[in-house]
This record gives C-alpha cells, sequence and structure tokens, in this order.
C-alpha cells in the first residue's frame, strides 16, 4: 500500500557546469563538467520523498526511448512504485531538461515531450484512492491533463485523501486564474516566493499569503536561503534553512516538498514540517542534481539528525517511521 500518490512529468536533467560568465550567440562554449541526473519536480519529489521513509506511488507518462527508462529506474531504485507509470504509444519522446546554473540564477531550458500528452484517463484513480495523500507538480506543464486537475483534486478529496500542490513555473507567464478552483481543493500549497506573488498577482508577499491563505489550508513559500514561511488561517511561522556550501540548488525547492509532505504524514506540527522541510532542501544542495544528494543514505540520515539536534525541537519526526 502506498502513503503518497504522486501524479506528474518525468524527465531527466542534463547539467552543465562552469559556464563562461557570457553567453554569446553562434560562439562554441564550454562547460568544465556535466550531470546527467533525474530531473523533473515530481520525479524528485517522488524520489527523495521515498528515500525519507514514505511509501510512494508515481503516475506518469513516458516515451518508449532510453530516457524514460532510466528515469523509471532510478525512481524504481529509491523504492518508489512505478507500476502506474504508462509507456506512450506515439512517437513523442520523454521530456528533457538542460539546466545551465550561474552564480546567482540559472537558464532552464526544457523540451516537454510526453509530459504534454499525459491525460486524465492515463491516471488510475483506483490506484490513488488506495494512497493517503495526493501530490502534484507542474501544474502549467500539464497541458492535457491541466482541464480535469480539479477533479482530480476534487475526487481524492472526496475519498478521503489529503493533498499537496507545488505548480512550479509558468512558461508562458499567463499564471491563469483556473488555478484557483484548484486551490479549494489543496491542503498544502507550496510555491516559491516568485510563484506565490505571480499567482495573487501582486509584488507584496504579505499580500500574496493573505490572498492564498484565504483559499487552501496551508500555504508554505519556499524562498531559497532566506527564511521559509508557513500559513495557515492567521498564524505563521518562518524559518531559516541551515547553513551549507551549496554545490547545486536544482530541485531544492521539490525536496523541501518531500521534507514537508513527509513530516506532515507524520502528524507533526506545522512548525516541525517547516523546520524538518529546511533540513531536506538545505542537504540536498550539497551535491550536483536534484537527487544525487539523497542517493547517500547514511550521509542524509547523520546530517538531518545533526541539524535537528541542533535545532532542539524534540523528537524527530522520521523516528516514528523507523520503528
Amino acid at each position: 500500500m502506498i502513503e503518497v500518490c504522486v501524479v506528474g512529468e518525468l524527465n531527466l536533467d542534463l547539467i552543465l557546469y562552469g559556464l563562461p560568465k557570457e553567453l554569446v550567440l553562434d560562439r562554441e562554449h564550454l562547460a568544465s563538467h556535466m550531470a546527467f541526473t533525474l530531473g523533473s519536480s515530481s520525479g524528485i519529489f517522488a524520489h527523495n520523498l521515498s528515500v525519507l521513509g514514505t511509501q510512494v506511488g508515481f503516475i506518469s507518462k513516458i516515451g518508449g526511448d532510453p530516457l524514460g527508462k532510466m528515469a523509471v529506474e532510478r525512481l524504481s531504485a529509491a523504492g518508489v512504485d512505478i507500476s502506474r507509470t504508462k509507456l506512450g504509444t506515439g512517437k513523442t519522446s520523454t521530456g528533457l531538461t538542460v539546466v545551465l546554473p550561474f552564480p546567482q540564477h540559472r537558464y532552464i531550458l526544457t523540451y516537454p515531450g510526453t509530459m504534454f500528452e499525459m491525460q486524465y484517463s492515463d491516471i488510475d484513480m483506483d490506484y490513488v484512492r488506495t494512497a493517503r495523500h495526493l501530490h502534484l507538480s507542474s501544474f502549467y506543464l500539464h497541458r492535457s491533463l491541466r482541464s480535469r486537475i480539479s477533479n482530480l483534486f476534487r475526487q481524492a478529496k472526496e475519498s478521503g485523501l489529503t493533498t499537496s500542490l507545488d505548480t512550479n513555473d509558468d512558461p508562458d507567464n499567463q499564471w491563469a486564474q483556473d488555478l484557483l478552483d484548484v486551490l479549494k481543493h489543496v491542503d498544502i500549497f507550496l510555491p516559491n516566493d516568485r510563484e506565490a506573488k505571480k499567482i495573487a498577482r501582486t509584488d507584496d508577499l504579505s499580500q500574496a499569503l493573505n490572498l492564498l491563505a484565504g483559499l487552501t489550508k496551508v500555504v508554505v513559500v519556499k524562498r531559497g536561503s532566506g527564511s521559509a514561511i508557513c500559513r495557515r488561517g492567521d498564524e505563521q511561522w518562518s524559518l531559516a534553512p541551515p547553513a551549507v556550501e551549496v554545490v547545486d540548488d536544482v530541485g531544492a525547492g521539490d525536496t523541501f516538498d518531500a521534507g514537508f509532505i513527509h513530516s506532515y504524514l507524520l502528524g507533526a506540527k506545522l512548525e516541525d514540517c517547516l523546520a524538518f522541510a529546511n533540513i531536506a532542501a538545505a542537504y540536498s544542495v550539497t551535491k550536483e542534481g536534484g537527487t544525487e544528494a539523497f542517493r547517500d543514505r547514511s550521509g542524509l540520515f547523520n546530517f538531518i539528525g545533526q541539524q535537528w539536534n541542533l535545532m532542539g525541537r524534540g523528537p524527530l519526526p522520521m523516528e516514528e517511521k523507523k520503528k
């Protein structure tokens, strides 16, 4: 039996490091090294949530190509149930994201592939209902599914599941208001600072929080190295992440989501969920790519234990799961 059903996109990330400060058209630029890792917001979330000890099932659509095979193999190796991930019958291949990181910002170039083709009929709702919780990432990338996402979340809630959503970026920069209907069925909404303000159509984060807190039960805003904010009704918590040497922040937000949902399902207080999410995200940036740090399980659990003890927050949200 699964605890969390993830519905979302799946692809690999090709990350090129050590690029020149300026990219000039029609010139050949050299990278110093590269990483080829499991990518996609949904994939990183599912992988890292499973490593933390939550039983995860994954619903997606891939192409019949080596990239799709590698992606599901990476998920499966982390303990994720990929039995409901469908293989497309057409010529469309699995998506790929190329990431060009720079000191303060990064370019993200995505070929969507089969993520644009996954539709509601690809989702096994009986399978979804076996879970305790539904999570969906990359709202704006689900071109064929998007009109039915509200229905998906409504059915999950009617079946007794808790739910969470991370929109990620909108490549069209439209931030259409159909999202607001979905949020009525969302228990935990997990945007970052920029996304929250774009969705609320304001440059003021406080105003964005006020609006979003009126639409969904819990709003958690990720702010990179700044203090993350959790809001439930009139209650609000703000916590800074541990200071670490950042190697690569790709997937840090998705890992934050995984840490928050993992501790939330263990019944932790929201402030402790926020603390645990910060620790998980901090560890993820210590290695290249969104999942590479979590492949070192002993290093992960040692880091979590050390940071939690430094915070003096009481019982660790993982202890009950380990028993």
